[in-house]
């Protein structure tokens, strides 16, 4: 039986495999908990830097501005779905930073309600808080690819998985090796570490779905999407990229982040 190539796939199909792709880059992040227990912390605030740059370049390039494009000749001003879905993400993702209880695991703060959840429970859920917006990013990418829109291209999807996977790297590390020092195996540091990136996997598909069923909401998804984003990034990737001791290095990380991201979106996009 002959397979059809990637662009005659479902766009549902497309974002099952764009974001088990970004979830297997988490998962080899947290394999390196097999060779170290500890990682060099310089590195590691340069990579989540570079985490940082690349999901502030895709909010735009990838979201934002194919939001605005999409909006033209519409019942409202282009910039109002933008704008709204932006501030709706960044909203919504406050609301569940506020009340989901979890642990940064670099810089040991612990946020939302009160409870007795082990800690190693708070530190996956801090990278799950990270992962769901990634998800839904590449989700509505590949969904909004089903109606031929100019803004909305197949490449430019698989640009933003590319991304995404990329920077999902140093997530997968950031949560397994605490883990590991909480007193987990190897197995079980890995287990919970890969688990935090599945959860790209069941955004990408309500992501996809939403915007198929209701093309309507696309732009504003698209927004929303970025807005989510950028919070994580303001909220947890910058903060504890600079607080390691190595914040010129991170600056740095961020910069090339956002670059390389810039560059797949405007060669493949």
């Amino acid at each position: 039986m002959t397979i059809p190539p990637f662009a005659e796939w479902s766009p549902l199909l497309q974002a099952l495999v764009g974001t088990l792709f970004t979830w297997s880059i988490t998962a080899l992040g947290a394999a390196t908990v097999f060779l170290t227990r500890e990682f060099n912390q310089r590195i590691l605030d340069v990579m989540l830097g570079f985490a940082g740059g690349v999901m502030i370049a895709a909010s735009y390039w990838s979201l934002l501005a194919p939001a605005i494009e999409m909006a033209e000749g519409g019942p409202v001003p282009a910039w109002v779905p933008a704008a709204t879905g932006f501030l709706l993400g960044g909203v919504f993702l406050r609301l569940v930073d506020r009340f989901m209880p979890h642990i940064h695991p670099f810089t040991e703060v612990k946020e939302g309600m009160e409870t007795t959840w082990r800690r190693t429970t708070l530190l996956v859920l801090a990278i799950t808080l990270h992962n769901f917006p990634e998800g839904l990013a590449v989700g509505v990418a590949f969904g909004a690819v089903a109606y031929g829109l100019p803004t909305a291209t197949l490449s430019g999807a698989i640009a933003l998985a590319l991304g995404i996977g990329i920077q999902d790297f140093p997530e997968g590390v950031a949560v397994a090796l605490p883990l590991r020092r909480e007193g987990l195996s190897r197995w079980q540091s890995f287990w919970y570490g890969q688990l935090s990136g599945a959860v790209e996997i069941v955004a990408g598909l309500i992501g996809a779905w939403a915007v198929i069923a209701v093309q309507t909401i696309l732009p504003y998804a698209l927004a929303f999407a970025a807005g989510a984003m950028i919070f994580v990034v303001t909220e947890d990737l910058i903060p504890e990229a600079q607080q390691g001791g190595h914040a010129d290095q991170a600056t740095i990380g961020l910069l090339l982040g956002f670059t390389l991201m810039m560059v797949l979106d405007v060669a493949l996009g």
